[in-house]
């Protein structure tokens, strides 16, 4: 699909962070004298991310994923034609960012009922995420799949993620019990040339593998075929998402702070944080968008919740992501935003169009109370509810901003997955952290290797065998 100049402006997404000026807040608000503070740092940061984009030694390689997947995408589709074909049922084995992509890729631009749809009208298989182990989930899967007529794809990078193993072997077992070749049912994506998955392939293979490319990270991993290749089998056009990706990415060229959105972002965010603001609130008003919060979270907890600087200096930075939902959390939530203590700062992805209207009849009751609903429709309702919740923050003087978005389609996602993977960038540098590993994560890990007897971690056990709880601390 070609897209022209006019598409393109008509797909842009905004950047609207007036509540977050002086001019809406007064006091509480930061000024223009501030951001030009922040000049210089902004075009190093900027600089920064020009010179070492694509360098997979410093994970910046998802920077090129709009670029360089051409011949990995001829092959995602080929598979995606012949999975449609076969299969009833499409599962996604990960967790973590292998499986928040796909996950949010499908809420967003898939029927919000996809799985209750007939065949004919969802044109592919239905689709799950088993993301956890909890053991009642994957009996719950068992018990409305057919195996026979079921894709299993495996996402892994190392191919050591113990939930996603556990899940593999668990399969497999099931597979080989029913008769049923692997080839046909399992499909993996991990790294090229090494790792668990690979020694799988080869051993019980052939198994179809696509490769994850070097110096992506799973958080950052949503554009490559860990998010991808779900989305082909969905039917959506995985071109037009990457094809969004690369118009956010040139809309963030310039190095001036003013023209650069991410930048500004990220400036912004830096500031609050400064201020004390150390919760971020996502809150789209669409329900197509609910998993995106849900993506936002691990990409800015992740990434920027650290302990120590990059020259090992020890810190303790970061702000607590928050996942919220206009409208259905103005009603649970909203109170705390706007009188609570001022530790937040709040993002709007608000849709400036919806898929429907959903007109209100003019259905009189004589009730004054319900009858000025008459004549208005569920899109003017809740862009209505959108409007009044930022005003009322804003009359609070609480920080708060908005993204803009024209329509929901691939274009426009692949759009603001580019965007805000840029602010974590960028807010990342700002804080002088790595924000591409995970140490904190890792440590947990470890701890579930060994308390599950895994060679090698055998003084870690001793160590957690002697942190059991106490007696006398128990009520």
């Amino acid at each position: 699909m070609k897209i022209t100049q006019n598409a393109r402006r008509a797909w842009k997404i905004t950047l609207d962070y007036t509540n977050m000026t002086d001019l809406a807040l007064g006091d509480e608000g930061i000024s223009l004298k501030e951001l030009h503070k922040r000049k210089k740092q902004a075009q190093a940061a900027h600089a920064y991310l020009k010179e070492n984009r694509g360098k997979a030694e410093l994970s910046l390689g998802w920077t090129e994923l709009p670029y360089c997947q051409a011949e990995s995408v001829k092959e995602m589709l080929r598979l995606a034609r012949d999975v449609r074909k076969r299969c009833d049922f499409f599962v996604v084995l990960g967790i973590g960012g292998s499986a928040l992509g796909a996950s949010t890729i499908f809420n967003a631009l898939c029927h919000l009922h996809h799985n209750e749809l007939k065949k004919a009208e969802r044109k592919a298989p239905k689709f799950y995420v088993e993301d956890n182990v909890d053991p009642a989930r994957m009996r719950a899967l068992f018990e409305i799949i057919d195996l026979e007529k079921t894709c299993f794809f495996v996402v892994s990078k190392s191919g050591s993620t113990s939930e996603t193993m556990a899940q593999l072997l668990i399969v497999s077992s099931a597979l080989q019990k029913a008769g049923l070749p692997f080839k046909e049912h399992l499909i993996f994506a991990t790294d090229k040339g090494k790792g668990n998955l690979e020694r799988f392939a080869k051993k019980f293979g052939p198994i179809d593998c696509l490769y994850l490319p070097e110096g992506v990270g799973g958080r950052f991993s949503v554009l490559s075929p860990a998010g991808l290749f779900p989305a082909a089998v969905l039917g959506i056009d995985v071109k037009l998402l990457l094809a969004g990706a690369a118009f956010m990415e040139k809309l963030n060229k310039p190095a001036d702070l003013q023209k650069n959105p991410a930048l500004m972002g990220a400036v912004l965010q830096k500031i609050c944080m400064e201020r004390g603001k150390n919760i971020s609130v996502l809150m789209p008003y669409s329900d197509h968008l609910k998993c995106f919060a849900d993506w936002y979270a691990q990409l800015w907890a992740e990434s920027l919740g650290k302990g120590k600087t990059l020259d090992g200096t020890p810190c303790q930075v970061g702000q607590t992501p928050v996942k919220s939902l206009g409208v259905t959390d103005q009603h649970s939530q909203l109170q705390l935003y706007a009188e609570g203590p001022f530790d937040k700062v709040v993002c709007f992805l608000s849709p400036q169009a919806y898929e429907d209207s959903a007109p209100v009849p003019d259905f009189s009751t004589g009730i004054p109370d319900l009858d000025f609903l008459c004549g208005h429709s569920l899109e003017e309702l809740i862009s209505a509810e959108n409007r009044a919740t930022a005003y009322a923050l804003t009359k609070a003087k609480r920080l708060n901003y908005t993204v803009k978005i024209p329509t929901l389609n691939p274009f426009v996602l692949g759009e603001l997955f580019y965007f805000f993977e840029l602010v974590t960038a960028y807010t990342g540098y700002f804080l002088n952290v790595n924000a591409y590993d995970q140490p904190g994560v890792e440590a947990g890990k470890q701890a579930a290797f060994a308390l599950l007897g895994k060679k090698g971690f055998e003084p870690l056990k001793e160590e957690l065998d002697r942190s059991k709880s106490d007696p006398r601390f128990r009520i």
